[in-house]
């Protein structure tokens, strides 16, 4: 059985000017999402075996604070500029390409890649991945490259938190 949690980035800010997109920081709204997830999650599931991350500072960001209240080493936190895109195929890639002796993963991505994964890969029509939406998929298979259809195993969002 493999496992793969994928995570949408937490809210970010639109405040500073010739700020590119890659570089936008995370909203003090986000920081308290980020933190009220992975607090929640940490005390609900078992951590991912790897924690792999977007290179834009908000999914970079988002995932530090993830690693931190799940006890995960920075250090082998993994940072994938290919992460960086707003469609599927670089998220349906990096899953497939998961070393098989990880049986869970958690990812940080962004919008429109995630909505099409979760819908495409899971059992459940998810109509929005919000900021800090954290959607879990769990797969009948031993290869990651194997995946197909799998089973919404979590859908939790932060407004249903506070």
């Amino acid at each position: 059985m493999k496992t793969i949690y994928i995570v949408r980035h937490a809210k970010s800010s639109w405040k500073y000017e010739g700020v590119s997109d890659i570089d936008r920081p995370l909203k003090q709204r986000g920081i308290h999402d980020a933190h009220l997830m992975s607090k929640y999650l940490a005390k609900k599931m078992d951590r991912p075996d790897v924690f792999i991350s977007s290179v834009a500072n908000r999914a970079l960001h988002t995932s530090v604070i993830f690693c931190q209240n799940f006890n995960y080493p920075f250090s082998n936190l993994q940072i994938k500029k290919e992460l960086y895109s707003f469609s599927d195929g670089y998220l349906v890639k990096t899953v497939k390409a998961l070393d098989d002796s990880f049986n869970s993963a958690i990812i940080f991505s962004h919008d429109h890649g995630i909505n099409t994964f979760v819908n495409k890969f899971g059992s459940k029509p998810i109509a929005h991945v919000t900021t800090c939406g954290v959607i879990g998929i769990r797969f009948d298979e031993k290869h990651w490259k194997n995946i197909k259809k799998g089973k919404t195993i979590l859908a939790e969002f932060p407004k249903n938190l506070k």
